[in-house]
């Protein structure tokens, strides 16, 4: 969760820089505007995949253990997922003007997306308007590699993603995530390319 909130925000310091003139003189500066939406992409899913990290690290203090090696393989499916949600959050920030805007904008889409993505309840057997909804959403493929990562074989059929008679694998699940953020990262970097600052 803490990933998912953090990559979803990284669009914030895009707002931020734009209110106080600051974007504008990097954006003249001899660099490309790909270059900055990029940067400002792996900038925001660095912080998320830091702040995913600590959160593990004291997982423990709480009763949660989580074997060495699942953490070494969440590791990467966290950078790719935030990678994915951060350059989202750039693609909405780069249309956004105002700083209000942005965090109106960000929960009407933020909270519909997680709560929709099985981080509280599990994904099958809801009715059929809010199954489709689950499984159009980008994120609930974001949260069931964790889950799995993390259950191993406690994950039952409960817990497991089935899209179209498909019960999702790990790879799946990445192949989605990592087609969503091609989509926004080549969205981010048009937008940052036409947008006049």
């Amino acid at each position: 969760l803490t990933v998912l909130m953090t990559s979803f925000t990284a669009g914030v310091s895009v707002v931020w820089d734009r209110e106080f003139g600051f974007l504008r003189e990097v954006l003249v500066a001899p660099i490309s505007r790909v270059a900055v939406a990029t940067g400002k992409t792996l900038g925001g899913a660095t912080i998320a995949l830091i702040q995913g990290i600590v959160v593990l690290l004291f997982a423990p203090v709480f009763g949660v253990s989580i074997a060495p090696l699942v953490v070494l393989k969440l590791l990467p499916v966290m950078f790719l997922v935030a990678c994915a949600l951060s350059a989202m959050g750039i693609l909405l920030a780069s249309r956004i003007k105002s700083m209000e805007a942005h965090q109106v904008v960000m929960q009407f889409l933020m909270f519909p997306m997680i709560f929709l993505s099985g981080v509280f309840f599990p994904v099958n057997n809801l009715p059929g308007w809010m199954s489709v909804l689950v499984k159009i959403n980008p994120v609930t493929y974001a949260v069931d590699p964790f889950r799995q990562l993390v259950l191993g074989e406690q994950a039952s059929e409960l817990f497991r993603l089935t899209v179209l008679g498909h019960t999702m694998s790990i790879a799946d699940d990445l192949l989605v995530v990592a087609a969503f953020g091609v989509v926004m990262t080549v969205l981010a970097m048009w937008s940052f390319n036409v947008q006049e600052y």
